[in-house]
Parts: structure tokens; C-alpha cells; sequence
């Protein structure tokens, strides 16, 4: 570690970047001839989202894109990751591509390759073409296929300039948020679907990996896949019997029910217990496994906080209570998440960075020698410009600043860790909190989609542009390391 006072340096070639999602900043919903999503028809759902919003307009990244592709050089990134928007591309999800949506993609591809910002696009976060949702959805084994094909033609337009490729963005989220707790789109409760749609998202990354993998760009580059997963660190609230199995539970329908498939190709024989009253996991057929654990090339890791879990709050103050189980997590419903009292963003997530020391060496040892990236990390925080048109956000300075030190930690100790994203590059549609919530680097008035650097982004492009860490601001910057 470096001495006390002095800068933290991170290795050459590390990777830095900030991320984004085509729903939440393109808006652009019909135009050029996109087709509805789900999150389209979710958020026209009466009381799905905050406020009533929805992803039109976003932050006009459709239009605007030059000027966000300014901001990045602006900000000293080297990489730059988007996703691409199935329903744009593919308007039905199967049958005819549609070549505007296409072309929108060539053109931010090259775009960015001129400002010298690397393009890494994942090919699914979340915005699934309506017509296959009414089809089946995840739940349903064809709409696996229908993704391969789709990333086969994403791949066939930008394939010759694109090296890095991901699959899905937490599948946990379009699984069990959309499909069992019903919170996010298609907002149903099913818990056998959710587990379905477990089995098919992992096939869908298989199957689209496959197609990806042993492709080279015009100047020689290998094709690289991964896919990116919200890992997280679950702890027992105390070292009491029922505590310990809660966190065995959740960690295994958190965690293990998705890295398992992928890294070892198979699903955890506990999780399929724990859940055999629900489903038996039928539709998992041969040969699936197999294409779910095909090698990968790099794991992305979003994360934003650790959670404390309890088996039996009895005699907790509810008010220490952070939501609970639910239909989240099928066969658990009886486990309970407890604050710590430790600092809270906007979202309501306690802030502890060692967790992310934690989830990056915890993969790390599970999986020697496989490259890792932090491929989403941020806070929101009630930001507001100033009368000086500044945004003055020393609270995500701070943690940015701890999770930085989090990481040059885990890479100390031995993590193949090569980059690091920044959620998120704009203010943006926030899922089901709508334009509530603010995570960007760049403040959005959505009023006029003026852009404006917080604090925050300077902070980040200096540490981009150095590859290293100024000397910690205060000494709570290092309190949970």
C-alpha cells in the first residue's frame, strides 16, 4: 500500500470508463422506427413509475451523442460502456432488422473511436422488445434464441470495430425484479417464471457468446466476452444459526444461482432445494449447461453497497428493517435485510466499500486467472446546481474515493482486475424511481438537457487522466476499507 499521504497508482492499461443504458438516456422511443419495450409499456403502467415518467425524452443521447462523447473526452475516459437497444435494432425482437437502429450504433461506434474512447457494448440491459414478452418473455425458452440471433446481427454491423462485448447486465434484476417481485418490467409476480427466466437469460448469454467468440475486428483484434453480474456481499446481521442460513439463502439466489452456471456449469444443489417447491428446474434440457459455462473472457461486477441479512428479526427495531424478502427471493421470504447505521445515498444503500474488496476477491479465488471488471459503480445523491452553475457533490467524491481505494486494495492483493466504470456517465431514467434519483458524473437538466461537470467528474477525469488517487480528502475516506 502507499504510504500514508502519498498517491495510490494504479496499474498501466487499467481501464477507466463510466457506463450507461440505451432505455435510460436515449430516449427517442419511436423514432426512426424502435419498437416498444417492456420498459416502454411498464412505465406507461399507471403507478409503475415515480412521477408517471417514462424513457422519453431521457437525456436525448439519441440526438445528442456527440456532445456526450464530448463530455467523455472531457472527462478522461478510455472506454465507454452503452448497450444497445434490442427493440431498436430489432423492432419484433425476431424477423426484419430495422437499419436505422443499426446505423445509430455504427455512428456512436465510430464516434467514439475518433475521440479515442473505447466502445464496450452489452447487448441486453433490460429494455426487451414488447412482442416477445407477450410471446413468453424470459420465462420462455425461445426468446434464448431470438437473443442469439439478435446479437449475431449486432455483431455483423459493428463486429469489425468492436473488441469488447457483453452479454447481459444483471440478469438478477431482469429475473427476480421483473418477474417474481414485479417492481420492475414486465412487473410480474410469478416466482416458477422468474426461475425460468433465470435458466434462459444464462442460455441467451451462451448461446450470444458463442456467436461472438472467435470473431477479430478489421485490424486483428480477438473478439473478448463476458457478461456483467450485480455480485454482491451478504453478511449476517448476527452469528445466530438462523442469521448465518439467511445469508447462505440469499447469497445462493443472489449470487451462486448465476455464477455457478457460468463458472461451473451447474446450478447449486442447496438453491435447488431450497426452491424445489416451486419449481424443479425442468427446463433446463442437455447440452444447456454446457453452452451457459462455454469459457468466458472477462466477468463484470456492478456494485453498490453490502447487505446485512436476518433469519429472525424478532426484537430488531423495525425501523433498522430495509424491505424484505418478499417475492424477490423465491423460498425465502422470511429473511430480513437490517441497516448497519452507516451513511446512506439517496437509494437508501449504506456505503461500505469493503464489500467491493470482498465480492472482488471472493470471485477472484473462485475463478483464478479470469480477468474482472468493475463495470458499475456509483451513488445517488441529491444533487442540485449551485448559484454559481456548479454541482458541488463531495458525497459521491467520497465514494467514489473509497470504492477506488477498495479496488487498488483487491488488485494489491492479487485480483486480475483491469478496469473500473463509473455508473453513471448522466443523470438519468432511473428505472421504477423515475427521474427522482441522480447517479451521473454529469448533471442533466431535463428541462432543457443542458449538461453540466459535477464535482465529481472533474474529480474522476483527474484520477482517469493520472491513473492514480490524490491523497484521501479526509479520513473518513478510508473508514470501511
Amino acid at each position: 500500500m502507499p504510504a500514508e499521504g502519498a498517491p495510490t497508482r494504479f496499474p498501466a492499461g487499467f481501464v477507466w470508463g463510466a457506463a450507461t443504458a440505451s432505455f435510460q438516456i436515449e430516449g427517442a422511443t419511436t423514432a426512426d422506427g424502435r419498437g416498444p419495450s417492456i420498459w416502454d409499456t411498464f412505465a406507461a403502467t399507471p403507478g409503475a413509475v415515480v412521477g408517471g415518467d417514462t424513457g422519453e425524452p431521457a437525456t436525448e443521447h439519441y440526438r445528442r451523442y456527440r456532445e456526450d462523447i464530448a463530455l467523455m473526452g472531457e472527462l478522461g475516459l478510455g472506454a465507454y460502456r452503452f448497450s444497445v437497444a434490442w427493440p431498436r435494432v430489432r423492432p419484433d425482437g425476431a424477423g426484419a432488422l430495422n437499419p436505422a437502429g443499426l446505423a445509430f450504433y455504427d455512428r456512436l461506434v465510430d464516434a467514439l473511436l475518433e475521440a479515442g474512447i473505447e466502445p464496450w457494448p452489452t447487448l441486453y440491459h433490460w429494455d426487451l422488445p414488447q412482442a416477445l414478452e407477450d410471446a413468453g418473455g424470459w420465462p420462455h425458452r425461445d426468446t434464448a434464441l431470438r437473443f442469439a440471433e439478435y446479437a449475431v446481427a449486432v455483431r455483423d454491423a459493428l463486429g469489425d470495430r468492436v473488441a469488447t462485448w457483453n452479454t447481459l447486465n444483471e440478469p438478477w434484476c431482469s429475473a427476480f425484479l421483473g418477474y417474481a417481485q414485479g417492481v420492475h418490467a414486465p412487473g410480474r409476480r410469478e416466482p416458477a417464471a422468474a426461475l425460468a427466466a433465470v435458466h434462459h437469460l444464462l442460455l441467451g448469454h451462451g448461446l450470444a457468446a458463442a456467436e461472438i467468440r472467435g470473431g477479430r475486428t478489421a485490424d486483428g483484434r480477438p473478439h473478448r466476452v463476458g457478461l456483467v453480474h450485480n455480485q454482491t456481499v451478504l453478511r449476517p446481521h448476527t452469528a445466530s444459526p438462523a442469521d448465518l442460513d439467511a445469508v447462505r439463502r440469499i447469497d445462493g439466489l443472489r449470487n451462486r444461482i448465476f455464477t455457478d452456471p457460468v463458472l461451473h456449469g451447474r446450478y447449486p444443489a442447496d438453491v435447488l432445494a431450497d426452491v424445489a417447491g416451486v419449481s424443479d428446474f425442468g427446463f433446463v434440457r442437455d447440452g444447456d449447461l454446457a453452452a451457459v459455462s462455454a469459457p468466458i473472457d472477462h466477468l463484470g461486477i456492478n456494485f453498490y453497497n453490502p447487505q446485512w441479512v436476518s433469519g429472525d428479526v424478532r426484537g430488531i427495531d423495525p425501523a433498522v428493517v430495509e424491505g424484505d424478502g418478499d417475492a424477490t427471493y423465491v423460498g425465502s421470504e422470511d429473511v430480513r435485510f437490517v441497516l448497519q447505521g452507516l451513511p446512506r445515498t439517496a437509494m437508501g444503500w449504506e456505503v461500505d466499500a469493503s464489500g467491493l474488496y470482498d465480492v472482488l476477491i471472493r470471485l477472484a479465488a473462485e475463478q483464478p486467472g479470469l480477468d474482472l471488471y468493475v463495470t458499475e459503480n456509483g451513488a445517488a445523491y441529491e444533487d442540485e446546481v449551485g448559484v454559481d452553475g456548479a454541482v458541488h457533490d463531495a458525497d459521491r467524491i467520497g465514494y467514489l474515493d473509497q470504492h477506488l481505494r477498495a479496488v487498488h486494495r483487491a488488485i494489491a492483493d492479487g485480483v486480475p482486475l483491469r478496469g473500473y466504470f463509473a455508473w453513471s456517465l448522466l443523470d438519468n431514467f432511473e428505472w421504477a424511481l423515475g427521474y427522482s434519483r441522480r447517479f451521473g458524473l454529469v448533471h442533466v437538466d431535463y428541462a432543457t438537457q443542458r449538461r453540466v461537470v459535477k464535482d465529481s467528474g472533474r474529480w474522476y477525469a483527474g484520477v482517469a487522466r493520472s491513473g492514480e488517487l490524490p491523497a484521501p480528502p479526509s479520513a473518513a475516506a478510508a473508514d470501511h476499507l
